[in-house]
């Protein structure tokens, strides 16, 4: 635990103090602020309506923040060379994959408050519950842990930064839209695809509209776990070759 607190309190300082964390949160929030303008906030429509559409394009924090935060962690240690004096110390792949994670995922959880104040304006000019507020950052929260799992897995793989961006990205993507190859299958292989997917079958018909299903967590909890092993997996494999 005490090397998982080392790294995690480094990787954190690292977002909080260097404008690349920043410039990031800056960019997602405001292309975000720009969508709610003229999308959720377009035409006359209930307070429960323009709020499922503000969670439709705020959706966009933790996929395109998550993958930004994420391709990073360990492949510029493996560019740095740093990643050598990790392996020579005494911590062990879990404990850096973890500890990384979980400064990835504080940072981008610190940009989820920065957006609250957007269903707050809905709050103020209409009727909507806060559970239904809850709920969806809930939702956003666990896409954005299974997101940076995505990425870290990238950025384990491959020493270069820029590679690792677009497989986490391109494994984000297809992972978002792999409903679309469902339509094309027959049962019981077409049920198998859908709930794979990452953003429409478990986020737009649960978190997005308020409803919190116990299956959608499950999901999204065992999507994070099995990233994160692969990236310990993938650390292995490599500190032995």
């Amino acid at each position: 635990m005490r090397a998982i607190s080392i790294i995690y309190r480094r990787e954190l300082g690292a977002y909080l103090r260097s404008p690349y964390g920043w410039v990031i949160a800056s960019i997602v929030l405001l292309i975000v602020g720009l969508l709610f303008q003229g999308y959720a906030m377009s035409g006359e429509m209930l307070s429960a309506y323009v709020l499922e559409r503000y969670f439709y394009v705020a959706s966009g924090i933790p996929l395109f923040g998550g993958v930004l935060l994420s391709f990073r962690l360990l492949s510029e240690e493996r560019q740095n060379h740093s990643m050598v004096l990790l392996n020579t110390s005494p911590v062990r792949d879990s404990e850096i994959v973890i500890g990384k994670f979980l400064a990835a995922l504080t940072f981008l959880a610190i940009m989820l408050v920065l957006s609250v104040y957007l269903p707050i304006l809905i709050k103020v000019n209409g009727k909507i519950t806060w559970s239904q507020v809850l709920i969806g950052y809930v939702g956003m929260m666990l896409v954005g842990g299974a997101t940076l799992a995505i990425g870290l897995f990238a950025s384990a793989m491959t020493r270069q930064q820029l590679i690792a961006a677009v497989v986490a990205a391109a494994m984000v993507l297809v992972m978002c839209f792999i409903h679309l190859l469902a339509n094309k299958v027959d049962p019981p292989l077409k049920e198998v695809i859908e709930q794979i997917d990452l953003w429409w079958m478990h986020y737009q018909y649960g978190f997005m509209k308020g409803v919190l299903n116990l299956k959608d967590v499950v999901y999204y909890l065992a999507t994070t776990y099995f990233f994160l092993l692969l990236s310990i997996k993938t650390l292995e494999g490599k500190r032995w070759q």
